[in-house]
């Protein structure tokens, strides 16, 4: 029952999809503009202690709830600790009836054909497993498009579908995560290259059969509509991709049925030296911003 109700939530987009998600290489720069410099932690254990205070501190506030937040990402190591003795993904459900995902990707190969498809995962099947029995809904895996290569396009997504189906083995939602770099000069280019691919993988799925897409705000208003429209298609969400807040928020206003999925965007302005009540308020501003945004298209 609870999977159905997870899969209506994610499907109805009333909200937003919180990136939560920063792994190893991002963690420090997370950090840094959270107003926790590098000196302040000494090695990786104290790095991800305080990583995940900075997001049970997001998920814990009274602003965090499914009334504007459908999901939230979480990284491998925020799924397997807790909040308030709590697994992090039970006390998402339970008590802020918000649908847990989980990034599985272990980081990016070097860029071919102007792109980075991901490292090979020898244990994602044990993950998957770990990710089920942990009450996680989905999944979600990031590769990096740079140029706009046709060739190295459907490497990108033909690997991601087949990861895709891996996930949807064990039982679980993927979210095909093929992003395009925002500041290339021929980002219009690769997009309509992505959208072609990303339809022949959604046309080869089996009657029924569903994914998602987390794709960068297109330079065209609406240009994924085919995609938020197709029947294998559960839901479209979309990265900030390093746009500030306003201008991701202006962007995905204009583009109907997609929602957003933020990281950076999301905890611009919160910082470690903020009071409560201060953080609470720039939090709640940030989500209501966001939700408004995502609801608009």
């Amino acid at each position: 029952m609870t999977k159905a109700q997870q899969t209506e939530r994610v499907a109805q987009g009333n909200g937003f999809i919180a990136a939560l998600d920063q792994s190893g290489g991002s963690t420090p720069k997370a950090l840094r503009l959270y107003g926790v410099p590098e000196t302040a932690y000494s090695g990786e254990t104290e790095m991800y202690d305080m990583i995940h205070a900075m997001r049970s501190r997001i998920i814990k506030s009274p602003a965090f709830t499914g009334d504007k937040v459908v999901g939230a990402i979480l990284f491998e190591q925020t799924m397997d600790r807790e909040i308030d003795g709590i697994p992090t993904a039970t006390y998402l459900w339970d008590k802020r009836k918000v649908v847990p995902f989980l990034k599985i990707d272990k980081g990016l190969e070097a860029e071919v054909d102007g792109c980075q498809i991901l490292k090979p995962m020898p244990t994602l099947d044990a993950l998957l497993d770990k990710a089920v029995a942990a009450g996680i809904y989905g999944t979600k895996e990031r590769s990096v498009i740079s140029a706009a290569n046709s060739k190295g396009i459907q490497v990108v997504v033909d690997q991601q579908f087949a990861v895709a189906a891996q996930v949807l083995a064990k039982g679980l939602m993927p979210i095909i995560e093929p992003e395009v770099t925002i500041s290339i000069a021929d980002k219009v280019e690769a997009e309509a290259l992505l959208r072609d691919a990303l339809i022949r993988g959604l046309d080869a799925l089996p009657k029924g059969q569903k994914v998602m897409l987390k794709l960068t705000l297109p330079s065209v208003p609406n240009f994924y509509a085919p995609l938020v429209d197709h029947p294998n298609v559960l839901k479209v969400v979309a990265l900030s991709g390093g746009y500030v807040r306003d201008e991701a928020n202006a962007i995905l206003a204009k583009n109907r049925g997609i929602i957003a999925s933020f990281s950076r965007a999301l905890t611009e302005g919160l910082s470690a030296q903020q009071s409560d009540a201060e953080f609470d308020a720039a939090l709640g501003a940030a989500i209501s911003a966001i939700h408004a945004a995502s609801i608009a298209g």
